[in-house]
């Protein structure tokens, strides 16, 4: 590929360093060579959300806590919660010690599925969408379709990746989303006496 016009490759976008998941505050994804793809901050809080009701597996958790958390207004948490739920990754509760939970069990929600469905209103580029598409190169630009490649081989790589294994093990994140004061026990073991 020539790589005066486009500087990274499918291969590029493959080995991304997945550096989003090991904080609850990062919203950039990190390729390889340092370059940056920029996700919406309605994915950034979708993932934020189901990595808050992972850890806390099975328990009720309230959009103003994980909002406290994750440094997140409730305002924008209410909205991605709605779409979560109309999509089947949370169940909603309501009233008094009401709140979300996961709609099923971790292992099954793979991050790719939920970054397909937060990312699909927003084009990549501009020639992505018919409608607004004012690029006068988009009948004889070749680019096109090499972005096309390399944003199917993001999400392939994404959909390898379940919220369990984002969570699993990772006590950074269950000592930040953890609505109880109390750390699982494996956790414990690896910060000592």
């Amino acid at each position: 590929m020539d790589t005066r016009y486009w500087p990274y490759s499918a291969t590029d976008l493959i080995r991304i360093k997945v550096r989003y998941f090991i904080t609850c505050h990062i919203a950039l994804i990190a390729v390889d060579n340092g370059a940056f793809m920029r996700l919406t901050t309605r994915t950034n809080l979708a993932s934020r959300i189901l990595m808050a009701c992972a850890v806390n597996n099975g328990g009720i958790v309230r959009t103003a806590e994980i909002a406290a958390k994750c440094n997140a207004s409730v305002n924008h948490l209410l909205q991605v919660v709605n779409l979560l739920q109309a999509s089947g990754f949370v169940k909603t509760i309501r009233g008094r010690n009401g709140g979300l939970k996961l709609a099923r069990p971790m292992e099954q929600i793979t991050i790719g599925e939920v970054f397909r469905i937060f990312e699909a209103g927003v084009p990549f580029a501009e020639c992505f969408d018919l409608e607004t598409n004012t690029c006068p190169l988009s009948d004889v630009c070749r680019l096109r379709s090499f972005v096309a490649r390399a944003v199917e081989a993001f999400y392939r790589e994404l959909d390898m990746v379940t919220l369990a294994d984002l969570v699993k093990g990772n006590c950074g994140i269950s000592a930040l989303l953890e609505m109880s004061p109390q750390l699982p026990v494996s956790c414990k073991a690896q910060s000592g006496p």
